[in-house]
Formats: structure tokens, C-alpha cells, sequence
């Protein structure tokens, strides 16, 4: 079946569009699901109606698929309500948002509820995820909104206010004032974001750390954690960076299950203050201390420095003060720094920009963000243990270009850091999808090896990667800073297994001015030579050519048929039909049908594919693997862009990613009537730029000739 463009290609192409005229920036956010707050706000307020959201509706299906599904028990009581129908005088924040705000119900997110608790520390991050003047008396219409960084764009999620109860108490999660709502609508508006509020069970708090900030994310295991740890910790802080830990947990079944210290294992935390204290009358004059909220607002650390441990009375009434100390069960707890470092086992700092932590001074990093695509036999290669397949993954070239302005040891280098990025995979969980194991590696290369040139795969087999990540993993982004030295590089995104098929975006960030693109092939054909004007004398050769036309006429599918080792029955009736229209645009002559010229001039085509055929057909199976059509192509004196290639596959690949010969040429035959169209000043074009035109729309255009 003909390939359909729908999906990610046309998605992509609108997201192109919307980013020409703005869209997708914190002062524009893009309308999820084509919903305008404003609008609709207006229109339940002049009708004097309550919002009723039908893209996220009070039923089963927004709660979940698996667990909380149909066949569940867990859903039969459960009830939507309105704020107004269980308490009295509702507000949406009271007396300021802050991490108490946030307490965990029946839904394992405790990663996105440590992630909130991170953003009330920030009134400036928080007012932008949870925009203000959002109340239950004034202009109430049953209609909120919150906004989200989503794979590089802001967008703006528009919510009704019925929320899954039981008994009148939220299922989900809660405040610990029973009248305040903000916190359990935005967990409302994220699940909308992915489909389902069960779709939020597990994560990583990174995930949402990222959705609220379009920051970057950076990793510390605590063993292998540098020295410097504290001061890269207290500075983030400052910084207004966000952060999380946990303790992992090495028997799955114990997931979030209390250890004797009152910690949980398998559990996200936010880090939410990092002080050092003077101690009066004691040996050691100074104590580092760590402030952290466990999202279920209660079970807390036992050890010393706990809410009413004896170590606070080393602490003068003003420090005390200073800590905002309180005995209280709400999940919140000091503890030793040293405690910190031997009792969590991961740390994760996510920067609203990438500062360099380790020094003092703040640098203004720059960002770039490509959009990708894995594509199961054409791009989904698979990592460098797949020598054959992984140089047709996606390239992106980079270009470092000045060096940082503070070298270590006199060290001439750009520091950068690069996060690969995949995407919807959670909102995909319904549909049994799961994170993939993804990494990236950079490779040097020479300038003479061209700008826009896709490297192949000999350059992979006897050059070694400059640098990589530390390793695969199945996380939704992996983030790694390197230090290298300025000049040209390729950076190879790709899943660890090939095959896998997936979206995901690149982002490389930089202290200076360098630049990452994608490497896009200019669209272009060696020859579309039209077919030759039937004129002059016959020689002895063209008359000889000429009994073989007459022999043959009437039946072009078996006399096409040049090679008995192809296993062939000759083409098929759509394959000759193509044939018949591409010599007839050639010729223009619109008759329909191939005079001897025409016909010897398709022949010569077909022969000469033929021999390009066999050379990929290594093994006489009668096909080749879809991964070397792209080399295929080449050969044959095409040049297309990654996604003209990606296209190519889906349509003519069976599900083996083989392509016999018929489709083989049928694909170079709809090529060469492509580029033969524009030779003669009519759609599609002859080629185009991707520097000065959106490759996208050149495929938009060139689409139906690869379909039909």
C-alpha cells in the first residue's frame, strides 16, 4: 500500500510554519489541541455555561488504559467534580504557591510532584508553567490553562475544572490546604499533555524538571560525584536551577518502600535548600546541610539533623531562623550533607541554561534544536555495533567555531553540552511503546569532506568517535558536556538496537558562537535527460535495435526483462505504466504510448539500473536491503534529503525492509519523471536548496509523484 504523508512528516511541516509566524515561544505559545483559552473562556462566560473539555473528557478513557482502565476496579467509585461541588469558597492558590501545596494521592508521579515542589521555589518559573489571574470567583467559567515546554515549543493546555474524586476527597493529587486547587489542576493539565493521568505513573523527575523550564538536564551519580558537589549544588540553587535525587532501588517489587532511616527507596525527592550553619560549642564550627520534601507531604528522614533530632541545639536561634526549622510532619527534612552524599545514590540538577557550575562566573550559553527521525529501514541504524546499518542514521553537523574564554590548563577548546531527546513515548505507552535505549557519539571530520555531504559508511569503519556518551540508556533524554577543540564534527544520534523507529530532537548547547544543523543532501539529479527526438538515418545498429522494438511491441512488461538471474517475471502493470508516463513527459508527445526512440532510451535506463541493482543484490536473493537503497539511489544520479529517503522506504520496502527489482524501478522511474518534469519548467522543482527553502516543502510538493 502507497504510503500516506501524514503523521510526523506533517506535523513537522506545521510546527515549520508556526515557528515562521512565532508560535511556540513563551509570548506565543502554540494551542494544544488547536484550543484557545481566551476564546473559549469568552464564549462560557457569554453564555454562562461551564467549560466542558470533549479533547480530555470526565471518563475512563482520561483516566487511563491499563490499571486505572475499563476493566479496572479502581475507576468504578470514582467520581469527576468541580472544586465548587467539593468544598466550600474553592481558590485556586491560597496565601502563595509552595511546596507544601503539593501532596501525592493514588498515582505513582511522585517525579513530577518532587519536579513542582522544585518550581514554587521560583515565583518566575512558576507564574510561567501556572499563569496568573486564574480564579473560582472572578470571571469563573469552569476554564483554566497552563503552559508547558513540549520538544522544543511552548505550548498551552486549556483544561475544564472536574477532577477524579472518591468520596468527595481527590484521588490524585492534593494540597494540604483542602480549599486549594492549583496543584491538582496542573497535574490534570499535564496528563492531558500525555494522553491519560496513568500515563504519568513512573518517570523521571528530569522529565517534568524540563517541561517546565526548557532547561537542560545534567546527571550526578553520587559515587563517581566530583568533589565539588556542594558549591555546584548551592550555586544551582541560586541560579534557579532545579533539583532532584533519589535512591535507587535494586529489586524492582521494593519500589517506594520506607527503609529503617525513613527513607524511601525508588523514590524522587526535590532538593530544596542547601545551607552551611555555624555551630556554637562544638568541634566542628561550620555543618553543610541539604533540605529535602518527600512528595507524599509525609515520611521523613529519622537521622541526625531530623525535625526533632538533638543536633538543632547547636544552632543559634537565628540560624535556626534563617532554616526556617519547624517540627512537623510535611515531608520536608534537613539532613548532613555527608548523610546526603552516602544515603541517595543519583542527584539531577536541571539548568534553565547550561551555566558552567563549576566556576563562578555566569555565561550566556546558546541553543540549537534539531528535529529527527528514526526510520525502521532507512535511518533506524542502530549503534556502532551495527556496522553495516548505523552510518544511516541520522548526521548532524557541528561547527565549533571560538574557543571558551576561561581555557583550563591553557587548554584552546569549546565546551558544549548535547542532549538527544526522544519523544512522545509516554504518551504512546496506551499502544505498548516504551522508552528506547538511546545514545549519540561525534565524530571529527575535514572540511574537505564537504558541508552537506551525509557520511558513509567507510568513513565509520576506519575512524574511530572522537568522543560519546558514557552509555546507552533508556531514559527519555540523554545529556552529556564535553570539552573539544574547535573545528567540524558529525554527531550520530541513534537507538541502541537498529530497527527502532521513533521521533527525537537534538540540542546542542554552547558557550560561544557554534552552530549544529542537520547534514541535508541539496535535491538534484545528475542527468534527466529527456528522451531523444526521433530524426535522421538509422544506422546498422538502430535497425537491428528496431526488430528487436517490433518483435516486442504490445507487450513491454516481458521485453523489459533483461536478466533471467533478477528470479522475475517481468514488471508489473503499474511499473510499466510509470514507465509509459515517464517517457511520454520526456518525449512530450502525450500519446500515450513509446515510438522506437523513446523505447530505446527507457531500455538503456533500465539496463543501466539493472546493473546498479545487482551490484546491492550481493547475495541473488532478487532484492536489496533498504538501507542500501540510499547508496542505490546515489548511484543511480539522484541526490534527495533524508526525508525524500525515509519516504522512499515506507513506500516501496516490504515488511522484510527488502526491495525487489520491479519496485526498485518503479522508484527510479518516478524519480526520473520527477526531475524530467522540471526540466521542462514545470512542478516538481528541479531542485531545491534546503539552505533557502524548507526541505519539507520541497517533499510536500514531490510527495504525490513518490505515492501514486
Amino acid at each position: 500500500m502507497p504510503y500516506t504523508p501524514s503523521g510526523f512528516f506533517c506535523d513537522r511541516l506545521i510546527r515549520e510554519r508556526e515557528r515562521r509566524d512565532g508560535e511556540g515561544s513563551l509570548s506565543k505559545p502554540l494551542r494544544f489541541s488547536g484550543q484557545d483559552f481566551t476564546a473559549l473562556k469568552q464564549e462560557c462566560l457569554t453564555k454562562k455555561c461551564l467549560f466542558e473539555d470533549d479533547t480530555f473528557p470526565a471518563s475512563v478513557e482520561s483516566l487511563g488504559y491499563k490499571e486505572l482502565g475499563h476493566k479496572s476496579n479502581k475507576v468504578k467509585n470514582i467520581v469527576w467534580k468541580r472544586p465548587k461541588e467539593i468544598c466550600e469558597n474553592p481558590q485556586f492558590i491560597v496565601g502563595g504557591a509552595s511546596r507544601t501545596d503539593i501532596c501525592q494521592g493514588d498515582l505513582g508521579d511522585c517525579w513530577l510532584l518532587a519536579a513542582i515542589a522544585c518550581l514554587t521555589l521560583n515565583e518566575k518559573l512558576l507564574y510561567r508553567v501556572v499563569p496568573q489571574e486564574q480564579s473560582f470567583s472572578e470571571g469563573y467559567g469552569g476554564i483554566f490553562h497552563f503552559q508547558f515546554w513540549r520538544y522544543g515549543d511552548w505550548v498551552d493546555v486549556v483544561i475544564d475544572d472536574r477532577i477524579p474524586t472518591f468520596n468527595s476527597q481527590l484521588v490524585f493529587t492534593k494540597s494540604a490546604e483542602r480549599n486549594e486547587f492549583w496543584s491538582a489542576l496542573l497535574e490534570k493539565a499535564y496528563a492531558k499533555l500525555h494522553g491519560s493521568y496513568e500515563a504519568l505513573k513512573g518517570g523521571n523527575t528530569t522529565e517534568a524538571m524540563e517541561d517546565f523550564t526548557g532547561g537542560v538536564t545534567e546527571f550526578y551519580e553520587m559515587k563517581e560525584a566530583p568533589k565539588e558537589l556542594y558549591k555546584i549544588m548551592k550555586k544551582a540553587l541560586e541560579r534557579g536551577s532545579m533539583m532532584g535525587c533519589s535512591i535507587d532501588s535494586l529489586v524492582p517489587a521494593r519500589f517506594e518502600t520506607r527503609t529503617v532511616t525513613g527513607l524511601v527507596k525508588g523514590h524522587a525527592y526535590s532538593v530544596t535548600a542547601v545551607e552551611e550553619c555555624k555551630q556554637s560549642q562544638h568541634k566542628e564550627p561550620k555543618v553543610r546541610l541539604v533540605r529535602l520534601r518527600n512528595p507524599w507531604g509525609q515520611v521523613e528522614w529519622n537521622g541526625p539533623w531530623s525535625d526533632n533530632s538533638k543536633e538543632w541545639v547547636s544552632l543559634s536561634k537565628g540560624e535556626k531562623d534563617k532554616l526556617q526549622h519547624q517540627s512537623a510532619e510535611d515531608g520536608e527534612f534537613w539532613m548532613a550533607f555527608d548523610d546526603f552524599k552516602k544515603n541517595y545514590t543519583k542527584i539531577e540538577i536541571c539548568n534553565l541554561t547550561p551555566d558552567a557550575l563549576e566556576d563562578d562566573k555566569i555565561h550566556k550559553w546558546t541553543v540549537s534544536v534539531n528535529e529527527g527521525r528514526w526510520v525502521r529501514g532507512c535511518s533506524a541504524g542502530g549503534c556502532r555495533n551495527y556496522p553495516d546499518t548505523f552510518w544511516t542514521n541520522p548526521q548532524y553537523r557541528l561547527r565549533l567555531l571560538e574557543e571558551d574564554d576561561d581555557p583550563e590548563d591553557n587548554e584552546v577548546a569549546c565546551s558544549f553540552v548535547i542532549a538527544l531527546m526522544q519523544k512522545n513515548r509516554r504518551k504512546e505507552r496506551k499502544m505498548g511503546a516504551n522508552l528506547f535505549t538511546i545514545g549519540f557519539a561525534i565524530y571529527e571530520v575535514s572540511p574537505m569532506h564537504g558541508n552537506k555531504q551525509h557520511m558513509q559508511k567507510d568513513f565509520f569503519l576506519f575512524n574511530s568517535s572522537k568522543a560519546r556518551c558514557k552509555s546507552y540508556i533508556n531514559l527519555r533524554e540523554v545529556t552529556q558536556r564535553f570539552r573539544l577543540s574547535p573545528g567540524e564534527y558529525v554527531i550520530i544520534p541513534s537507538t541502541y538496537e537498529p530497527h527502532q523507529e521513533g521521533e527525537f530532537i537534538l540540542r546542542v548547547f554552547s558557550e560561544k558562537r557554534n552552530t549544529s544543523e542537520e547534514i541535508e543532501n541539496r535535491i538534484e539529479a545528475d542527468h534527466p535527460v529527456p528522451a531523444p527526438a526521433n530524426a535522421g538515418e538509422e544506422s546498422e545498429e538502430d535497425q537491428q535495435f528496431r526488430s528487436l522494438f517490433q518483435q516486442i511491441a504490445g507487450d513491454v512488461s516481458n521485453g523489459l526483462l533483461v536478466n533471467k538471474d533478477l528470479n522475475t517475471e517481468g514488471f508489473s502493470l503499474e511499473c510499466c505504466r510509470s514507465m509509459i508516463s515517464l517517457m511520454d513527459v520526456s518525449s512530450m508527445d502525450g500519446t500515450g504510448r513509446l515510438n522506437l526512440q523513446e523505447f530505446r532510451h527507457l531500455w538503456n535506463k533500465i539496463k543501466q539500473w539493472q546493473g546498479i541493482f545487482q551490484h546491492y543484490n550481493s547475495d541473488q536473493a532478487s532484492s536489496i536491503n533498504s538501507y542500501e537503497m540510499r547508496n542505490a539511489v546515489n548511484d543511480a544520479g539522484f541526490r534527495l534529503n533524508n526525508q525524500l529517503y525515509d519516504i522512499i522506504t515506507m513506500r516501496y520496502a516490504n515488511e522484510s525492509m527488502n526491495i525487489d527489482f520491479d519496485s526498485f524501478i518503479s522508484c527510479l522511474v518516478r524519480l526520473e519523471a520527477m526531475f524530467s518534469k522540471s526540466h521542462t519548467n514545470t512542478s516538481p522543482p528541479y531542485y531545491t536548496d534546503p539552505r533557502s527553502v524548507c526541505p519539507l516543502l520541497a517533499m510536500q510538493v514531490w510527495l504525490p509523484y513518490m505515492v501514486m
